[in-house]
């Protein structure tokens, strides 16, 4: 069972919202380094530093997809749901070539195999650039804004099919604080979904 934990109502989101992590995400380089670490799947799916070679992306959508398998059904009969429509938190700039997709082609993979889940990985579109949080600090952010409340819906193109729909929004880690997933959550709620829930594979822990 993926570890619980609840996203607090705060400034982005107006309610608590039920979560759901598979591991938890330090961050550390050495860390990162090691293969089958979460940290080394969440910095090798986003490959956007130096380019991992087809083999080890391959390697590592594989582990994806294992830890998704396991997980997402077990999200599923917890929650005591008949089903699950999927969406995806998007990445921060509008263009990426299909290598540093792969985190998002892979949860459409699983989802569209899974018993009760529904695809909608293609659901929340960016259409424009955001600030790339995870390398704003080392001043790699690139154009765009920080996160603020309402980005999500000025940056995104949401689609309608999201309304009445109970929604799992599955980005790859979550870091409290940086409200990039909260304000995509409240997103959902207003244009109409029934009820959000939300699951990262990684959930950064503070040392």
């Amino acid at each position: 069972m993926p570890h619980k934990f609840i996203i607090e109502a705060n400034e982005y989101i107006i309610k608590n919202i039920q979560s759901f992590y598979n591991s938890e995400y330090s961050g550390g380089g050495g860390r990162r380094q090691a293969n089958g670490t979460i940290e080394n799947t969440v910095c090798t799916l986003k490959n956007d530093v130096t380019p991992f070679t087809k083999t080890v992306l391959d390697d590592t959508v594989q582990q994806l997809r294992g830890i998704l398998k396991k997980d997402l059904p077990e999200v599923l009969q917890f929650m005591k749901l008949k089903s699950l429509t999927v969406c995806v938190v998007p990445r921060a700039k509008v263009n990426y070539n299909q290598n540093q997709l792969l985190f998002k082609s892979t949860v459409h993979t699983v989802a569209s195999q899974l018993f009760g889940f529904n695809d909608g990985t293609d659901f929340i579109i960016r259409h424009t650039d955001t600030r790339t949080t995870h390398r704003d600090r080392a001043g790699y952010g690139g154009n765009g804004d920080l996160p603020y409340r309402g980005i999500t819906k000025n940056t995104c193109t949401i689609s309608n099919y999201v309304k009445g729909k109970n929604i799992l929004l599955i980005d790859d880690l979550y870091t409290k604080s940086i409200n990039i997933d909260e304000d995509a959550i409240q997103a959902l709620i207003e244009i109409g979904a029934n009820r959000v829930f939300f699951y990262a594979i990684g959930r950064t822990v503070r040392k």
